[in-house]
């Protein structure tokens, strides 16, 4: 198998997939195909601003723009980016195929993830076939692939809610007041009123959660009851 990519001062390069995997970053690398806007449908491809990097990440379609968001979200991942690879490799009947997975991240551990999106109705035929090549790639290497469908309902409303606060201009000044007041699981509101003027206090605390320096269920509606606790908080308490 192989794997082309296009590197940030837009050189193309060839190279075997493990020769890739291992001795490229990717997560770097920008776009190796451009997404076509298409008629019919509702979201067309655009930008979404990645507190992971702080810079813009492309997106094609709406399931993708989820798929972005929740790999921002996510405390293992140090690094996204869109389509920055391309893999080849021979199919059944000898002819080359050629796919790119829509998205990969960067993990604390140094891996890496494929991703490729897709909506309620599920992966095509197409996408279902060359989604075990990707994966079997992805193993061989040691990074892991992902044919990601919709998140729970529930848990893409509330991350798409604290996405609105990820800019760190909302966190600015208040991690430590919000910690303190925090080091104790509360609910969201009484902490909000030990912190002054919920004008002001609510952002920082949605900026908290969207983080992870402070943690609630977020399997559950986001209210202003929600209990939440520091992350520090959250780790004494399992150490004793």
């Amino acid at each position: 198998m192989t794997a082309r990519f296009v590197d940030p001062s837009g050189g193309a390069h060839e190279a075997s997939w493990p020769q890739a995997a291992r001795e490229y970053p990717l997560e770097q690398c920008v776009p190796v195909r451009r997404f076509a806007v298409r008629r019919g449908r509702r979201i067309a491809p655009g930008w979404y601003w990645s507190a992971t990097i702080g810079r813009f990440v492309h997106y094609g379609f709406g399931a993708m723009r989820t798929q972005v968001m929740m790999l921002d979200h996510d405390p293992f991942v140090v690094a996204l980016s869109c389509r920055p690879v391309e893999l080849a490799w021979h199919g059944r009947r000898g002819q080359e195929v050629r796919h790119a997975p829509h998205l990969m991240a960067r993990l604390d551990d140094g891996s890496g993830l494929l991703v490729d999106c897709c909506g309620s109705s599920g992966a095509g035929r197409r996408l279902a076939r060359r989604a075990r090549h990707v994966a079997a790639a992805a193993d061989a290497v040691g990074w892991h692939y992902r044919l990601a469908g919709p998140p729970p309902p529930v848990v893409e409303a509330n991350v798409r809610w604290l996405a609105g606060y990820r800019h760190p201009r909302y966190g600015a000044g208040w991690h430590q007041r919000v910690a303190e007041v925090f080091a104790q699981p509360r609910p969201l509101a009484e902490g909000v009123a030990l912190l002054g003027d919920p004008i002001a206090a609510w952002p920082p605390v949605y900026h908290a959660l969207w983080h992870g320096e402070l943690e609630g269920a977020l399997d559950y509606p986001l209210r202003e009851r929600s209990v939440a606790v520091s992350a520090a908080g959250a780790e004494g308490r399992l150490e004793r």
